[in-house]
């Protein structure tokens, strides 16, 4: 079942495209219940989607499922993106993947949820969308940040010690080996040891060498 309703101005219109009408039509049912929000398209592929638009009538929300009859999901995102760009979309999908994720992301997605969210979750993500949010799941959310900030496990263990960290922070301040030693209260010979220690580690052969990798976050 397929169907189209009127909008009215002070309302967040709601487009759904779902091939579950069993999903399509319990979202677009409750989400029209609720104050504020109106679910005036609702479709089983991102063709027929396209095909029923109105100019005049276009929705503030799109909610799109990725395995779609047809095209896809995210190729859809593509289509209405260039032709709607003030449409934001919302993927609701059992996927879970990095891959998924990021290809909707990049392809002009503005928020991913799962299918297993619940309504009023639904309802809150469109309302925060709507107001220049980027809703996701939580699960979506950690994988993102995952990306963007590996976990400190997964990094290589720096090979200097706290010391030789210490000696490296005062060399970029600018200090000389003298002042270095003052500042951690210890001997010119111990700094020299130590950086004769560091520059073995890191593969440097001089003071500019081993301040620009420090600079390029290298250590």
């Amino acid at each position: 079942m397929s169907f189209v309703i009127s909008v009215h101005l002070d309302m967040i219109s709601i487009a759904i495209i779902e091939d579950d009408t069993d999903i399509r039509e319990t979202i677009c049912t409750y989400l029209g219940q609720q104050e504020q929000y109106m679910c005036n398209y609702a479709f089983e592929s991102v063709e027929a989607f396209l095909d029923s638009l109105n100019e005049d009538n276009l929705p503030n929300v799109v909610l799109m499922d990725i395995g779609l009859p047809g095209m896809s999901g995210i190729s859809g995102i593509k289509i209405i993106k260039e032709r709607y760009p003030d449409i934001d979309i919302v993927m609701l999908t059992v996927y879970n993947d990095p891959n998924r994720i990021f290809d909707s992301l990049c392809a002009g997605a503005s928020g991913y949820l799962l299918k297993t969210t619940p309504l009023p979750e639904i309802r809150d993500a469109i309302k925060e969308l709507h107001e220049g949010g980027s809703p996701m799941s939580p699960q979506i959310a950690r994988r993102v940040v995952d990306f963007f900030h590996p976990r400190i496990s997964g990094l290589p263990e720096s090979p200097l010690t706290d010391r030789e960290k210490e000696i490296i922070a005062g060399l970029v301040d600018g200090l000389s080996y003298k002042m270095i030693a003052q500042r951690l209260h210890i001997s010119i010979e111990t700094v020299r040891y130590h950086i004769k220690n560091i520059y073995r580690k890191l593969h440097v052969h001089s003071k500019v060498q081993l301040i620009s990798k420090s600079m390029r976050g290298e250590i």
